[in-house]
């Protein structure tokens, strides 16, 4: 089945934060055998140019009108400056209809405050930046119950991850995906994470 990862796009995208994780279900080059690589397709709330906070500027490939997610597909949101803003509320239904329907969702960064500000966190183990600011920056949320502390979090289909946490990110989806074998995600994890050479040659065996 050709999968497809929506990626959204605003101005001020924090270009980091998911370098990691398009990278590599772009090239697909440590896939499982069989399986051909993802197709990532930009959406943005119009068909304009936005600007990174890198500087970048990207031409959305749709808008998120014209998103067609359907099962199997992932929807990834990125963080930014301006996601307490209502400007963001399409891409917001469309990560409460995926929740909805089982259809994986990632957020880093700010984009876990658009989340928490729609109530989607309230009731999922999520995390965030940190929870007294996720708190002090979106008054209406109330799931603190359910926070937790680490650099990344899957409940479900949603993914949560801390801004400082791209590695970490980028293996909760790779995961959700199962695009890797768990050797795979181990190996490669760990050679990003220790820059320990040992490692590099367990990721070459791991997907002979």
């Amino acid at each position: 089945m050709n999968r497809t990862v929506y990626l959204y796009v605003c101005d001020t995208m924090s270009d980091w934060e998911i370098g990691y994780v398009t990278a590599e279900l772009n090239s697909g080059r440590y896939f499982k055998k069989g399986l051909a690589p993802v197709q990532i397709v930009t959406i943005g709330i119009e068909k304009t140019p936005i600007t990174t906070m890198g500087g970048l500027k990207i031409m959305p490939d749709r808008t998120v009108e014209d998103c067609s997610i359907r099962n199997g597909d992932a929807l990834m949101l990125p963080g930014g400056n301006t996601w307490t803003e209502a400007i963001h509320a399409p891409i917001l239904n469309l990560a409460k209809r995926c929740l909805e329907e089982g259809i994986v969702v990632g957020a880093i960064c700010g984009a876990t405050f658009g989340l928490a500000q729609a109530g989607l966190l309230d009731s999922r183990g999520h995390t965030s930046n940190d929870l007294a600011y996720l708190k002090m920056v979106c008054p209406s949320y109330t799931g603190e119950a359910n926070y937790k502390a680490e650099s990344a979090v899957t409940d479900g289909t949603l993914i949560t991850a801390s801004g400082v946490a791209p590695l970490e990110f980028a293996v909760h989806v790779l995961q959700a995906l199962e695009v890797w074998s768990p050797a795979t995600i181990d190996a490669w994890y760990r050679l990003n994470k220790t820059h320990e050479p040992h490692y590099f040659y367990e990721l070459m065996n791991s997907i002979q």
